[in-house]
């Protein structure tokens, strides 16, 4: 075995030596390429930039928005059941809950009463009308029995067989059976007038149609005592629903989230209204989803801007007025389904492309 060299430091000498001539001639081949090279880039950097420009017009001040249905009580009362939970998907019809119906039940056999009472006083009304009937003939008759008698004391006072204090007793007999002929024709005027129907239900008597009015009343209360989902869609806010809480006719209780009809609103700036115009494509992008993106297009213009909408408007005619660009809320309808659930409030980019001719 052949000893190690000591002299050897492990470098191993090239075979062709570097020439310090060759750097100098190096450089001098990169700069031509360099001077025009640079300058291309940026010249078609420049005229890419000026050819694409004013194409489309993009926002990141946009949400998700969702049709939002509150739903409240039509009637007071305690709740006394609860179907739904949050977040669970409902459709149109379902029982959300249900308030005390009891004291909807008595109203409504408080109404049935009132329609039988109705019906008893028109019998009555009736039979009094009937009564008038047999008055009046029975007047009728006073007239002219009194008639004949007055005659017969005209004829004989004529030949001196009575006095004259009996020709007046029979000519007030005669008046008292025409006054009460009036009287009995007044009550079965008045009569005829209670049972009369109106021209708002014809052949109706009044009152039974009001107690029937105040019957239909009562069950439709009855009913309103379940409430049903209105729309399909997700239930929120649920916690409000509590077994035993009153129930205040108007306040919300429950919210549901419509399904299938999620938009965009975009709030572009006033700037880039300029070529806006609704059905121009768009397209979709969701923080929350990185990679999705959806076609949509250009539904609507807002009809003001934000500002102009907002709870205390901003108020331009003062001293310290310093212009700020405002922002219109564009529709954005999605023309594609999208594989991720849509949430109410989620933050998107938006992009709307102009056509050659709004260029």
């Amino acid at each position: 075995m052949a000893e190690a060299d000591p002299n050897f430091d492990g470098k191993v000498a090239s075979s062709v030596p570097l020439r310090k001539e060759d750097a100098p001639a190096r450089t001098s081949r990169l700069r031509p390429v360099l001077l025009f090279s640079v300058p291309l880039l940026v010249l078609g950097v420049g005229a890419y930039l000026w050819l694409t420009s004013g194409r489309s017009v993009s926002t990141d001040n946009a949400y998700v928005k969702q049709d939002i249905v509150s739903i409240s009580s039509d009637v007071n009362g305690r709740i006394t059941s609860v179907n739904v939970r949050e977040n669970q998907l409902v459709n149109k019809g379902d029982i959300l809950f249900a308030v005390d119906p009891e004291p909807y039940r008595v109203a409504l056999e408080q109404a049935n009463a009132q329609i039988a009472t109705a019906q008893v006083e028109v019998t009555k009304l009736n039979s009094d009308y009937q009564a008038t009937s047999v008055d009046i003939s029975g007047a009728q008759e006073d007239i002219s029995y009194a008639q004949e008698d007055y005659a017969r004391q005209r004829a004989l006072m004529a030949k001196g067989f009575t006095t004259r204090a009996r020709l007046e007793q029979s000519e007030h007999a005669l008046a008292q059976a025409r006054e009460s002929l009036r009287t009995a024709q007044a009550d079965a005027q008045k009569a005829r007038a209670a049972l009369a129907t109106g021209s708002q239900v014809p052949g109706v008597n009044p009152a039974i149609a009001a107690a029937r009015a105040q019957r239909d009343r009562a069950q439709l209360e009855l009913t309103r005592t379940v409430v049903r989902a209105p729309v399909s869609g997700r239930i929120s806010q649920s916690q409000r629903l509590q077994v035993g809480q009153m129930m205040v006719t108007g306040l919300p209780a429950v919210s549901i989230v419509a399904k299938d009809r999620s938009w965009v609103e975009a709030n572009f700036k006033e700037t880039d209204l300029n070529r806006m115009a609704p059905g121009l494509p768009a397209t979709v992008e969701f923080d929350a989803y990185p990679g999705l993106k959806l076609k949509g297009h250009v539904e609507s213009l807002g009809a003001g801007t934000g500002s102009q909408f907002s709870v205390i408007p901003a108020q331009n005619a003062t001293g310290n007025w310093v212009k700020v660009t405002q922002r219109v809320p564009v529709r954005i309808a999605i023309d594609e389904r999208s594989s991720r659930p849509m949430i109410a409030g989620l933050s998107a980019d938006v992009t709307v492309k102009f056509d050659d001719a709004r260029r």
